[in-house]
């Protein structure tokens, strides 16, 4: 599994993707500064250099973001079931996992993950 450099065909790319992990952790657990303050999320990130997680910008708190401002660290993961992507903050560029075409014998249009 690899995340894609951005878009560099639309000027916007990303040199940080080289520090993502093959497989990100998934952890549990919820975003620790809304727990404390008995805020809420809507969806989770996750840093991909020290492993915080925080909720996401449409969340109350926006503690991913306040974990980017304060460390500086640049790519967060969705933590959503349904999501594969990571958003590099500094490059301000979404990443998306790369897919290949599956092997002969799976149906037309479907991908899997590398």
């Amino acid at each position: 599994m690899a995340y894609d450099g951005g878009r560099p065909e639309r000027g916007c790319a990303c040199e940080h993707t080289a520090a993502l992990p093959a497989t990100p952790d998934r952890p549990v657990g919820g975003c620790a500064e809304c727990r404390a303050s008995g805020g809420s999320w809507r969806r989770l990130r996750w840093c991909a250099t020290c492993g915080h997680v925080g909720c996401c910008d449409s969340s109350p708190g926006r503690h991913a973001y306040e974990h980017h401002e304060a460390t500086g660290h640049p790519v967060v993961l969705s933590l959503a079931a349904d999501e594969d992507w990571a958003w590099c903050f500094e490059d301000e560029v979404f990443l998306v996992l790369e897919t290949v075409p599956r092997e002969s014998g799976g149906r037309p249009g479907t991908e899997k993950q590398i």
